[in-house]
């Protein structure tokens, strides 16, 4: 039954038979067939039916839930036996904000030194993209804000707060200023990630908060476009001190910290509220305790 619960699964991801066929690497008559026959052994219509995928039932939607519950446990235990077999082996599958992606070294790095079998897959992605791929087991777990939109039921770490700065070529107006307003840095010339990332929703409403309207000349989803525009002096951003840290090291460019108000968001793990955790998970949450309270 695990197999055809992973391709129920699939289907209701990618919401089309042929792609989730694909994904399970069966042929789609297979994979229609498996539904069908999970259909059967529960007694109910999972899926409604028509010439096209047209959307779960609402029993397909309550098992839907039990599916991925279940998917999840069977894989906790594999991983377990295999831990037991082989060692702490398999590969990490984290997706991360892109305001946080400059620190995943930080997190990588020591815990690959203490399981050199681990491999690791890290993706950008928004909050809300992260939330989903974690629902339906496409990641392991995500780095994202703790404390600012609705997080559902997970397990999570602190990692950092995010205070953030005006970055500005170093040789540019406000670049050597001890801080900087919200109200001012409204008038520069932004480029700022765009509307669909957390950090853009956390900049808009501090801008609010200062009586200003944020527009920025140009939007992007990659925080390495941002920057590559402030080194031709002509455009400003804002990002957290620990993303902004990366770039300055050439000293071409400054960051400059925005006040009134002094605003401070905290970054975290987010993993799934499933207990036991993978070994491979549970080691991960365990460097991730250890990174965010180095003093212990």
């Amino acid at each position: 039954m695990i197999d055809k619960l992973e391709m129920f699964i699939a289907l209701a991801r990618n919401r089309h038979f042929g792609r989730a066929a694909e994904e399970c690497g069966v042929t789609q008559p297979t994979l229609s067939a498996a539904i069908k026959q999970l259909e059967e052994q529960l007694g109910v219509m999972l899926v409604w039916r028509g010439s096209r995928y047209r959307g779960l039932t609402p029993e397909g939607a309550r098992v839907l839930e039990w599916a991925r519950q279940i998917v999840g446990d069977a894989r906790t235990m594999r991983e377990e036996m295999r831990a037991v077999k082989q060692g702490l082996s398999g590969k990490l599958r984290l997706a991360v904000i892109p305001t946080a992606l400059a620190m995943m070294s930080s997190l990588t790095t020591p815990l690959s030194a203490r399981h050199p079998n681990l491999k690791f897959t890290v993706l950008s992605r928004t909050s809300a993209e992260i939330l989903q791929l974690l629902e339906n087991l496409e990641i392991d777990a995500g780095i994202t804000y703790l404390d600012n939109e609705p997080l559902g039921r997970v397990t999570t770490v602190p990692l950092f707060a995010e205070h953030y700065n005006l970055v500005t070529r170093a040789d540019t107006p406000l670049s050597d200023r001890q801080s900087v307003t919200w109200a001012e840095v409204a008038a520069l010339p932004l480029c700022l990630l765009t509307p669909d990332m957390q950090n853009r929703r956390i900049i808009n409403r501090h801008m609010a908060q200062a009586g200003a309207q944020v527009a920025p000349r140009l939007e992007s989803n990659s925080v390495i476009t941002l920057t590559s525009h402030v080194l031709t002096g002509d455009w400003a951003t804002i990002l957290p001190l620990q993303t902004a840290e990366f770039f300055l090291a050439s000293g071409a460019l400054s960051a400059v910290p925005i006040v009134a108000p002094e605003a401070a968001h905290l970054v975290g793990l987010v993993a799934p509220h499933r207990e036991p955790h993978t070994p491979v998970l549970d080691a991960l949450l365990t460097a991730a305790r250890r990174l965010g309270s180095p003093s212990d």
